[in-house]
């Protein structure tokens, strides 16, 4: 990202950062400090149901066991690695780290989608070896993988709801509780495998659904890797359109050109931008800057602004002002 100032000169006034912390609505970079409990608790159960399935998936020979303990470890993972970015993000910008450790949330985003992706590779091999070798009959065992499922069930949605509250407010929350309950639902499936397997002897639709459960996490999976790999390459977050942006700022009192517009993700939770605005009549004018990064707050979630702006003399141009230059 460019700094406010350059090597140029102009005559403007000097860049002003706006942070806005104190009217309400604000984002929050982290979760409440209240939500550690649901991080450690559904880790802990979580983790625990984990090495139940493999115990019992071994025992009943159930690869939609295994495969949906393969399943929860990311969500275990995937939860500490939350957790973990959650503490980073609260700790204190440096003269190092000036933005402080907010985007560990999508590095830990980044890592939980590799992980899984590497835990379907494994899950779609096993699977199709043993519907190509065949499995014998009455092998796998229907009741086992039915009740170690459906214990799945209750965990899953106990853990998605103690992070129900807070669905709404952060998307780092929202995310683990539409991940778990998900995860509710697959266990679901199993549990129905288990069922049939137990009525029809069927053994072969064991690593059938199993390989559905690896098509389910393959398109989470991939729809996380995808905002991950954005948010890592400074895309504008999903939920905000820069042109609307762009549109609402060229629209402010006073001026008549926006350009050098970047918008970008500190965190899973936090957005930030910077801009050059042109106002060609105006001086210094500390509550139009409040005001505009009160908008950008209220209207795109934009949390961290920085504005540049200039007077736009024709005979001291920014360097920074066509659209190609970064």
């Amino acid at each position: 990202m460019t700094e406010p100032h350059h090597g140029h000169d102009h005559d403007h006034d000097p860049a002003h950062k706006g942070h806005d912390h104190g009217h309400a609505g604000h984002q929050h970079a982290t979760p409440p400090a209240g939500f550690d409990r649901a991080f450690a608790i559904g880790s802990a159960i979580n983790a625990a149901f984990v090495i139940g399935e493999i115990v019992f998936g071994l025992s009943a020979h159930s690869v939609a066991l295994l495969a949906d303990a393969a399943h929860n470890l990311g969500d275990v993972l995937g939860l500490l690695l939350a957790w973990w970015a959650v503490s980073l993000g609260r700790r204190q910008p440096t003269r190092s780290r000036t933005y402080g450790l907010g985007r560990s949330s999508i590095l830990a985003s980044l890592t939980n989608a590799v992980v899984l992706l590497v835990g379907v590779g494994g899950i779609t091999f096993e699977a199709l070896r043993r519907l190509i070798e065949g499995v014998p009959a009455g092998e796998v065992g229907g009741q086992t993988v039915m009740i170690v499922a459906a214990i799945g069930i209750a965990i899953n949605g106990l853990t998605a709801w103690m992070f129900a509250r807070g669905r709404k407010g952060d998307l780092n929350v929202r995310g683990a509780f539409l991940h778990m309950a998900a995860d509710a639902a697959v266990s679901a499936g199993v549990v129905v495998s288990g069922l049939v397997i137990m009525l029809t002897g069927w053994s072969w639709l064991d690593p059938l659904v199993s390989l559905g459960i690896a098509a389910l996490i393959l398109i989470s999976t991939w729809g996380l890797l995808r905002d991950s790999v954005n948010l890592a390459l400074d895309k504008v977050p999903e939920h905000i359109d820069a042109g609307q942006v762009q549109a609402w700022l060229a629209a402010l009192p006073g001026v008549a050109e926006v350009h050098d517009l970047h918008i970008w993700a500190l965190s899973t939770t936090e957005t930030a931008l910077t801009a050059h605005l042109v106002r060609p009549q105006h001086g210094q004018d500390d509550a139009f800057l409040q005001s505009l990064c009160e908008g950008l707050n209220q209207r795109f979630a934009i949390g961290h602004a920085t504005v540049q702006v200039e007077r736009g003399d024709q005979e001291q141009p920014c360097a920074l002002a066509p659209a190609h230059v970064v």
